[in-house]
């Protein structure tokens, strides 16, 4: 039997491993599963509570929203009515993909305060920048350093909103002007204590470049990432998570060193024709192999 004394320092000693090592703690924690509700884009609109029961049903944890209207809400749903079926079904929208081309064209934050508000009503972390359209991309190196003070200001209002700005690229940043692109540009002009980066991993690779070595470059600046597959026969289309072609094992296995804090699976083209059911099947691969 082991006496009481021994066991006080045995625990002593357990207490004070984990007290030096809080890295291997968070490591063995489960990271929540999110999906962008893009993935669903054809049916929520027509159903709000009915899609966003079926998320919950399936396991996901974590959303981030898209189609926001400041008059209609999220397709004709009240901010609180949205709020009330995500809090129904478990869920919590924890990133939300807002517009911001009208503000990048004419440079008013106004619409921005809206966006805060709703974000802060969700209960969200994170405002993201998800598109930025043809018209307003940089033509130059000097037109995304002007886009990166843009971003830098939107950022600062949402810090004092109390919340956090991403930006989420697509393959258009990695538009080459001399020895550097457009997405290093942003990373490098825009001020790391006001915006994160959401990486979409897809559109990362789907523009010839490696998730792994901007790990690297740029450690701790990717706290989200967008998850969905590459086709292992037409690269424009997505796959099912596991089985395209991305090695998402090697991937995830330096999350850490990305910054990475929460991702959401995503489906954007060639999706089966149940959207849900091939998301449950992501779900599926994602929470046995890579979390």
């Amino acid at each position: 039997m082991i006496k009481r004394r021994e066991f006080l320092i045995n625990t002593g000693l357990a207490l004070g491993a984990l007290a030096i090592a809080p890295s291997f703690a968070f490591e063995s924690k489960k990271r929540a599963i999110g999906i962008q509700l893009w993935t669903l884009r054809d049916t929520l609109p027509k159903d709000v509570k009915g899609v966003l029961a079926q998320v919950g049903k399936a396991g996901f944890s974590e959303v981030e929203t898209f189609g926001y209207s400041v008059d209609k809400g999220f397709f004709g749903t009240s901010v609180h009515d949205f709020k009330s079926i995500l809090n129904d079904n478990g869920l919590k929208a924890t990133s939300n993909h807002f517009d911001f081309n009208s503000m990048i064209k004419d440079g008013s934050t106004d619409l921005l305060k809206s966006y805060i508000e709703t974000a802060n009503h969700l209960g969200s972390e994170y405002i993201t920048v998800p598109y930025v359209i043809a018209e307003l991309r940089g033509k130059s190196g000097d037109d995304y350093k002007k886009l990166a003070l843009q971003i830098n200001k939107f950022g600062e209002l949402c810090k004092t909103g109390g919340l956090k700005l991403a930006y989420h690229n697509h393959d258009f940043e990695f538009t080459k002007f001399g020895p550097t692109n457009g997405y290093e540009i942003l990373l490098n002009e825009t001020d790391k204590n006001l915006v994160d980066f959401e990486m979409d991993l897809y559109w990362v690779i789907r523009s010839g470049n490696d998730p792994l070595q901007l790990f690297k470059k740029y450690p701790g600046r990717f706290k989200m990432w967008h998850v969905k597959d590459m086709d292992k026969v037409n690269p424009d289309w997505n796959a099912e998570i596991g089985t395209g072609k991305i090695d998402f094992k090697s991937i995830f296995a330096e999350a850490k060193l990305s910054g990475m804090k929460r991702f959401f699976l995503e489906h954007e083209s060639n999706y089966k024709p149940n959207p849900i059911e091939s998301a449950i099947k992501s779900f599926n691969y994602i929470k046995k192999n890579l979390i």
